[in-house]
C-alpha cells in the first residue's frame, strides 16, 4: 500500500488549477481501480496571481481579463476555458467580478489545520467550494458571504469561519506560502509536487499522473 503525498500550488482565480484539480481527480480515481488500498493525502498551498488585485468589492471579472490580455485574447481565452471545461464536467462562466485571492486562502489554510493531515479531505472540499462559487457560479471571490457559505458547504462550522474571516488567521502562513513558492521560481499554477520528488507542472493530462504514480509505486519495489 503506498500513501502518496501531494502538495498543491494554487490561485483560487485560476481556471486552470480548477480543471489540473479535476484532472488530478480522475487520474487518482483510475489508480484506485487497480490499486484500491492506496491512499492519497493532498494539502494546497497559497499562490498569489494577482497580489495587487483588490479587496471586497473588487473589479468586473471579464474587464479584467480584457485589460491584462487585451479583448481578442481574452475571447480566446474564454473559448478554450469553455471547451476544456465540458471535458472535465466545469461550466465555466466569466461574469461577477474579481479580487485579492488572501482571504480564500486563508480559509483553505484554516481547513488544512483543522483536518491536521488526518486526510478527511476538508481542505479539498473548501477548494471545491470556491472553485465552483468563483468559476461557475459568478460569485464574487472578495465577498465575506461568498467565502463563509463555501466554508459552511464543505463542512467548517458557520461561527469558525465567520472568526476565520474576522480576523487575520492565517494570514501568515497563506503569506509564507506564497513566498515560497516565488523562492522555488514557481511562476505558474497549478503546480503538483508528489512524494516531495515529482513535479507536474500546469493542468496536464490524467496520464501524466498516472506516469508519476506507478513511477512511486516502482521507486518502492
Amino acid at each position: 500500500m503506498t500513501n502518496f503525498k501531494i502538495q498543491i500550488v494554487s490561485d483560487t482565480v485560476c481556471p486552470w488549477c480548477y480543471v489540473g484539480h479535476r484532472r488530478l481527480s480522475r487520474a487518482i480515481a483510475t489508480h484506485k481501480q487497480s490499486h484500491p488500498n492506496d491512499t492519497f493525502s493532498i494539502t494546497w498551498h497559497a499562490f498569489y496571481l494577482n497580489p495587487g488585485s483588490p479587496f471586497y468589492p473588487g473589479v468586473d471579472k471579464r474587464q479584467h481579463y480584457v485589460s491584462k490580455f487585451g479583448a481578442q485574447t481574452a475571447d480566446a481565452m474564454f473559448a478554450r476555458l469553455t471547451a476544456v471545461g465540458a471535458e472535465e464536467g466545469i461550466a465555466f462562466k466569466f461574469g461577477g467580478r474579481t479580487g485579492r485571492t488572501r482571504n480564500s486562502h486563508r480559509l483553505i489554510a484554516y481547513a488544512g489545520k483543522k483536518s491536521d493531515g488526518n486526510n478527511d479531505g476538508l481542505q479539498t472540499r473548501v477548494v471545491e467550494a470556491l472553485f465552483k462559487a468563483y468559476f461557475e457560479e459568478e460569485k464574487n471571490i472578495t465577498d465575506r458571504a461568498v467565502l463563509l457559505e463555501a466554508g459552511v458547504k464543505a463542512g467548517l462550522p458557520e461561527a469558525e469561519v465567520e472568526k476565520v474571516l474576522d480576523s487575520d488567521e492565517c494570514g501568515a502562513e497563506v503569506d509564507a506560502d506564497a513566498e515560497r513558492a516565488r523562492r522555488r521560481f514557481i511562476s505558474g499554477v497549478p503546480h503538483f509536487t508528489i512524494q516531495e520528488k515529482y513535479a507536474v507542472g500546469g493542468a496536464e493530462s490524467p496520464d501524466a499522473f498516472l506516469e508519476v504514480f506507478d513511477a512511486v509505486k516502482r521507486d518502492e519495489k
